[in-house]
């Protein structure tokens, strides 16, 4: 019975509670919230259990307005059901307080919930209109007030509290009263005089914001229209209006028009004209003025010897209020009638004139006549154009034409001037003439090219007697005198010439000109390996007397294509990697290196290196593996070249690996070169002997070693590198002591030199360390023991200037460079896995040099360290020097 006897407590408890606090729910919830919104827990302040409210009935009484709210069946919460606005429910009241009924079936309660919409600020100020006009006078005076209509806002509180800005203005500002008792009232206020004239329309932003978090705008615009008064008086464009007349004006000649102008609008800049004075008087019947247009027009004949000048004065005035005026005064002025114009004609005259004719040389007599008497007949004459002829007065009446400039027959071959002569008439009569004057030619222009320098791209293989450009040279002369012919210009400094490769030589045994058309012929197949650039002057000669003659430098540039298949490198370069590898010989193109059973993934055995004989693009290499095809344990990589691991190395992939290796350029189509490359697959400590081994073959040549950590991780493995550590130090110390003995009791390494001592690589003329194979020199070797290593190095810098000065500056030999051999066992050539011999370099740079960064040497090795140099089958470098450009110095060492 307790058990029962609980909840039936607790809700008469419930019960005694709302009967004493008056049986009412008070609820807020904000505007626009969303649908499911929960305003409140209904059911549990009504005292009814979450899980019952369902079940009693528990539901809000349909009322006549929509309330936008309802009890959830499952939870008995009150939620949002519909979209909440508070100014459609409540408008301006505030607060908006919604009575909803609550009833409760099971048993029958009727509960009242009160429900208070908060506002938001979700509606911006509005004006009543988008624009408004306003005129206003521009005779306003400063402080003048004008009404303005202000925004409303639908919120309320501080959401509905408005300020007010007005756009940048010089003239209007805005002044807002608030009051508790009225609405507020804003002005717009006159700050500055308004002028219509100036600025007849003023277009202002007025912007309304309220007081809510964001801050809500709206705008309007504010159009002033300036409404004019009568304050400008009409004034006229010219005070003093000066005319002339001549006496013989017929009656009605507009005489002049006056014109005046008023900057206000409407009847205040309506403008009358009236004629107030004349002097003398008896003019006020001479001449007719026009009220409306201003015109002034002659009413009678003019007489120049009883009157010679009017003045009239004219009086403008608008039809303001008051009316306003302006004056100006008209000067005329008659003129003496001269009714007989000169006359002109040609006495003599010497035609055609050559172009080199001296300055002075007479061409034409003229003479000159005018019937009138006094200054009327008084003449003067003139040439049009003033150059380059020019009119010299002889006797009365007569004149000279004569040569005042220089001629150029090629500017202008004719002339046709004409003579123009004025009497002293007011107003003045004028007789004119013309002459036509030729100028003959003479050879005083040498032909001309279009270009001084003609630039040519000419792809190599090409055919012989094929055009490669054509040169055109103007030589503005006529007749014999302007006929060109063309020829390749074998003389002048330095002549012909081609650069390219180490060829050099007279362009003519490469190209032709035609004496006719000037077209340029190739006389034979180019080629960019061979020459890179022809230039050569063409000459162009006319056929004047004497014959003149111009140059122009044509620079031939032999644009290169792909057919030169690239070319593995042997020696050291050929291939270097992680394991011990090598070159078996430079026309088999077979390669071979070690590797380490279990060497990672990634790890790179070897790197192929190859050279394209071509240039740009064409030249730029890829390696592909072209045997074995499939999932093999190798892959190489496509523009580096270096072979390396696909997967882990194990015992199943066999003892040695055989791949294929084919280099393509980017020519099109592209040229291969194949290599192979056999790879030696070996337990761990063997292939760590072979590359301790191989660390006397060159630099660059790293052990296969180095991945061994990941594969082993045994202590049987920690003590076969511990053995094979203390071997390796020993040797090391052996090799040491030997090359030490070697080096204390050995003749020194001889130096041998081309035709001038050792030049310097250095940083400000070529940038690297580069070398050249365009040249070839034969070298000796001094007498002595046979020299097992060698070292060659040939910068490519320009010779030196001739004189005692550049022999001064020439570093000495043995402080350019000196060699250091390796072990004579590793150089013998009879070694199976040591077939070269081994090269050490040691650059010790003079004062004031800089150490450059190591560049390629022909075998692909580096320009500073170790590397291997292939003798020939009878032990001698015969072979290798033959491959080298001319060396600059070159250091042997037999240690």
């Amino acid at each position: 019975m307790g058990v029962c006897w609980g909840p039936v407590v607790r809700v008469l408890v419930l019960q005694a509670a709302w009967a004493l606090g008056g049986g009412q729910v008070r609820y807020s919830v904000a505007e626009e919230g969303k649908a499911g919104t929960v305003v409140g827990r209904l059911a549990h302040d009504l005292g009814v259990e979450a899980g019952e409210a369902e079940a009693r009935g528990l539901r809000l009484v349909a009322q006549g307005r929509r309330a936008s709210v309802e009890v959830s069946g499952a939870s008995g919460a009150l939620v949002v059901s519909s979209r909440l606005d508070r100014e459609e429910l409540c408008g301006k009241s505030a607060p908006c307080a919604l009575r909803l009924e609550v009833l409760l079936e099971r048993p029958l309660r009727v509960f009242h919930v009160e429900l208070e919409v908060t506002d938001i600020n979700d509606n911006a100020p509005l004006f009543p209109a988008a624009r408004k006009n306003l005129s206003i006078s521009e005779n306003s005076p400063a402080g003048s007030r004008f009404p303005l209509e202000g925004a409303s806002d639908a919120d309320v509180g501080a959401n509905a509290q408005l300020s007010y800005t007005l756009s940048p203005s010089e003239h209007f500002t805005l002044d807002l009263h608030r009051s508790e008792e009225y609405r507020e009232s804003l002005f717009l206020v006159l700050t500055k005089a308004l002028d219509r004239e100036t600025l007849p329309v003023h277009r202002l932003v007025l912007t309304a914001s309220d007081g809510g978090r964001p801050s809500l705008t709206g705008t309007m615009e504010l159009v002033i229209s300036v409404l004019d008064a009568n304050d400008n008086a009409p004034q006229f464009n010219q005070s003093v209006y000066k005319v002339q007349l001549p006496e013989n004006a017929a009656e009605g000649t507009l005489v002049v028009r006056v014109n005046a102008t008023d900057p206000d609008e409407g009847s205040n800049c309506e403008i009358t004209f009236a004629l107030i004075n004349t002097f003398p008087p008896k003019a006020l019947n001479l001449f007719i003025l026009k009220p409306k247009t201003g015109e002034i027009h002659l009413a009678g004949a003019l007489d120049f010897e009883e009157v010679r000048s009017y003045e009239i004065e004219i009086e403008a005035t608008d039809k303001g209020t008051p009316p306003l005026s302006g004056h100006c005064k008209v000067v005329v002025e008659v003129l003496d009638v001269n009714d007989n114009a000169p006359e002109v004609w040609v006495t003599s005259l010497s035609v055609p004139v050559a172009e080199d004719a001296s300055v002075g040389t007479v061409v034409a007599l003229l003479s000159v006549r005018d019937r009138d008497s006094g200054a009327n007949g008084q003449v003067r004459c003139a040439l049009w154009p003033a150059a380059p002829f020019g009119l010299v007065a002889t006797l009365s009446g007569s004149y000279s034409l004569v040569l005042r400039e220089a001629l150029d027959r090629e500017r202008v071959s004719e002339y046709e001037v004409e003579v123009r002569a004025e009497d002293g008439g007011a107003p003045a009569l004028r007789g004119r003439l013309a002459v036509r004057v030729p100028v003959s030619d003479v050879n005083d222009n040498a032909p001309a090219f279009a270009q001084a320098v003609y630039t040519v791209l000419a792809r190599e293989n090409n055919a012989a007697g094929a055009e490669l450009a054509r040169v055109w040279a103007r030589d503005p002369d006529e007749a014999g005198n302007g006929c060109v012919r063309y020829s390749v210009w074998e003389g002048g400094a330095g002549g012909a010439w081609a650069v390219g490769g180490w060829r050099s030589g007279a362009a003519s045994s490469y190209v032709s000109v035609d004496a006719e058309s000037g077209r340029v012929w190739a006389l034979r197949a180019l080629d960019y390996e061979e020459v890179q650039v022809v230039q050569f002057e063409v000459r162009a000669v006319d056929a004047g007397e004497p014959p003149l003659c111009g140059n122009a430098t044509v620079q031939l540039f032999v644009v290169d294509e792909n057919d030169n298949a690239p070319a593995l490198l042997p020696g050291a370069g050929g291939v270097e990697g992680a394991g011990a590898s090598g070159w078996s010989g430079p026309e088999s193109g077979a390669l071979w290196a070690w590797a380490a059973w279990g060497t990672p993934a990634g790890q790179v055995v070897a790197k192929i290196r190859a050279v394209d004989a071509d240039s740009g693009y064409t030249r730029w290499l890829r390696y592909e593996l072209w045997e074995p095809r499939g999932k093999g344990p190798f892959r190489v990589g496509l523009y580096s070249g270096e072979v390396s691991t696909a997967r882990a190395l194990e015992e199943a992939d066999g003892p040695r690996q055989r791949l294929v290796i084919v280099v393509r350029d980017h020519g099109e189509p592209s040229l291969s070169a194949t290599a192979t490359l056999s790879v030696s697959l070996v337990e761990g400590a063997e292939a760590a002997l072979a590359a301790a081994g191989s660390s006397w073959s060159g630099p660059g040549l790293r052990a296969a070693a180095g991945a061994e950590g990941g594969a082993g991780a045994s202590s049987s493995w920690t003590n076969v590198w511990l053995v094979v550590a203390i071997c390796a130090v020993s040797s090391v110390f052996v090799v040491a002591v030997v090359l030490y003995g070697a080096w204390r009791w050995a003749p020194r390494a001889g130096v041998l030199s081309g035709p001038g001592p050792a030049t310097l690589v250095c940083a400000s003329e070529v940038g690297s360390w580069s070398y050249s194979q365009r040249q070839s020199r034969s070298l000796c070797v001094a007498d002595g023991a046979g020299k097992s290593d060698l070292m060659v190095f040939s910068p490519n810098l320009p010779p030196p200037p001739p004189g005692p000065a550049a022999k001064e500056t020439q570093p000495e030999p043995p402080a350019l460079l000196d060699t250091v051999s390796g072990p004579p066992s590793l150089a013998s050539p009879s070694s199976p896995r040591d077939p070269f011999p081994l090269l050490a370099l040691t650059y010790h740079p003079p004062p004031g040099q800089a150490l450059l960064g190591a560049g390629l040497f022909p075998w692909g090795v580096r320009a500073v360290g170790a590397w291997r140099v292939p003798k020939d089958g009878n032990g001698t470098f015969a072979s290798a020097l033959a491959s080298l450009p001319e060396p600059r110095a070159v250091c042997v060492g037999g240690k």
